[in-house]
């Protein structure tokens, strides 16, 4: 069988990998800074063999003396890093394979095929991410003519404690702007917030897991929108199983995201010993979804690990790609690993652990057309096509504004509204567990509303202040009226509350708008209209 060098090869993940490896009958040289640990690994490992090897510096060295027929970086972090091993291999024409779940790492990783001519195969990512979580969103895909939303959670056992390396690699972007695409455009987010509690269950797969996670940058935050149909928003969250963990590291993004301090790095060995302290606490499960909303439909798949064996499942795209690789069944280049394997692939390797999985399908109807019933069906096809949301959209076009004076403009500005004057406009929509949130951009200026169903119509949130309308409609478009309003869960005078005149028709193809709100006493507080076209 071929020989491999598996740089970190006695580490976490580089450990389990080498294990496997042997198991299928490879020779490996178990790389890594220090010899003693190297040569403690393979005693007793039947073809295994310590070699020195720091990533960093010398790597050519060791290659040419070497002269595996495989190289697998596992070492990390891969944050920050740059391309010497990739390189090193390149120059060697020795086929190279990494672990990597770096971002600018994974996506760059192209980029060397701009130089002199790659003659093997470079694989960045064969990992949890994007190699088996681009798997699974392209089977979850298959079918569908268009992809709004995918939304990609992983938490760990705490028991499978870290090692140092991801460590810092989750504290590199802890408070840290994150680049998403949501809505149709790039925006940003604030790494480890959007903090939020997870369901993973698999009917008749035994006790559901609820976990904390909360935003991580990955590679998958720049593939995905180019891997599916429809370019949908995506989303990847993270988290330990630890509660108290997950809420210590959202508070110290906050520092990070005021600027207080640039970045947490630096921590990642506290970090470290942290949960290697609190290593006894918690379970030996780990889970892993994947969701995605197209046309009609959310398809969720999900994974439970059991016994501990969680941290195998970053090991096994590598564990593929390193055959395929040997085998010559991957072309000659540099390119990440997220079309690389179908899911298929991995289902071997997932029945010879303790790992159950599942995928479930269920229908999903827009708000509006929810709300309305038969009578959505009716209305122009601009404005059905404004409503027929079912994941994430955007839509440009423009929009007018005239905000009121006195005590009326002190309201608007509390609010949220936008100065007078004539914008480009951006609309991003989010539907989430049976509600939208439209966030609505007026040249730099934006304000944000979460509605959901209420009856035959819909309610509207600003912050405390809740809004229930009817949608009277016909074949020229619908209207909102106001029927109750609320403050803090309050129901307030109908008296004392605003007058809204708010209207959506169909002109010159377009999908056009009218809003106006006024208050007793006060008087008008914002009038804006204008266009939009869906992105």
């Amino acid at each position: 069988m071929s020989r491999i060098l598996v740089i970190g090869g006695y580490g976490g993940f580089g450990a389990r990998l080498s294990r496997r490896l042997l198991r299928a009958g490879h020779r490996v040289l178990v790389a890594g800074r220090r010899f003693d640990r190297a040569a403690a690994f393979c005693a007793g490992l039947e073809g295994a063999e310590p070699v020195v090897a720091d990533r960093t510096s010398g790597i050519g060295m060791v290659l040419a003396r070497e002269r595996p027929e495989l190289v697998i970086d596992a070492a990390g972090p891969f944050q920050g890093s740059g391309y010497t091993v990739p390189e090193a291999c390149i120059a060697m024409r020795i086929p190279y394979l990494d672990l990597a779940d770096s971002r600018d790492f994974v996506t760059g990783i192209a980029a060397l095929n701009k130089g002199a001519e790659v003659k093997v195969p470079v694989v960045s990512g064969a990992s949890s991410v994007p190699a088996l979580s681009g798997a699974v969103a392209r089977a979850l895909a298959e079918g569908l003519a268009r992809v709004e939303r995918v939304d990609i959670a992983i938490s760990a056992s705490n028991r499978a404690v870290a090692g140092p390396a991801v460590a810092a690699a989750i504290l590199s972007y802890v408070g840290r702007p994150v680049r998403v695409w949501r809505g149709q455009r790039w925006t940003r987010a604030t790494g480890w917030q959007e903090l939020r509690r997870e369901h993973f269950a698999i009917e008749g797969g035994g006790a559901p897991l609820r976990r904390w996670i909360a935003l991580a940058e990955v590679p998958d935050l720049s593939l995905s929108p180019d891997l599916l149909p429809g370019r949908p928003a995506t989303t990847f969250r993270a988290g330990t199983e630890l509660g108290f963990q997950m809420l210590a590291l959202w508070l110290l993004s906050w520092p990070v995201r005021w600027g207080w301090c640039g970045t947490l790095r630096g921590a990642a060995p506290w970090l470290h010993k942290l949960q290697r302290i609190t290593g006894w606490a918690g379970g030996d499960r780990s889970a892993m979804s994947v969701t995605l909303v197209g046309t009609g439909v959310r398809r969720r798949w999900t994974l439970i690990a059991e016994k501990g064996d969680g941290p195998e499942i970053p090991t096994l795209a590598a564990e593929l790609l390193a055959e395929d690789i040997l085998a010559g069944r991957v072309p000659p280049g540099a390119r990440d690993a997220s079309r690389l394997l179908t899911l298929d692939r991995f289902e071997p390797l997932f029945a010879g652990l303790a790992i159950r999985h599942a995928v479930c399908e269920r229908p999903v109807e827009p708000l509006y057309s929810r709300a309305m019933g038969a009578r959505f069906a009716g209305l122009p096809e601009q404005v059905r096509a404004m409503h027929a949301l079912h994941g994430d959209a955007g839509a440009t076009g423009e929009g007018e504004v005239r905000r009121g004076a006195g005590l009326a403009w002190l309201v608007g500005r509390v609010m949220g509204f936008p100065p007078s004057g004539s914008y480009p406009l951006r609309v991003a929509f989010a539907a989430r567990g049976g509600k939208e949130r439209w966030t609505r951009d007026f040249g730099g200026h934006a304000f944000s509303s979460e509605l959901g169903q209420a009856g035959q119509g819909v309610a509207e949130r600003f912050g405390p202040l809740r809004f229930a309308f009817d949608l009277p409609s016909d074949g020229d478009g619908l209207r909102m009226v106001l029927r109750r309003w609320s403050a803090f869960g309050v129901p307030m005078p109908r008296l004392l509350g605003p007058r809204i005149a708010a209207r959506e028709w169909q002109e010159d193809g377009r999908f056009r708008f009218e809003v106006g709100v006024a208050l007793p006493l006060l008087g008008e507080v914002v009038h804006y209209a204008g266009w939009l076209e869906r992105a």
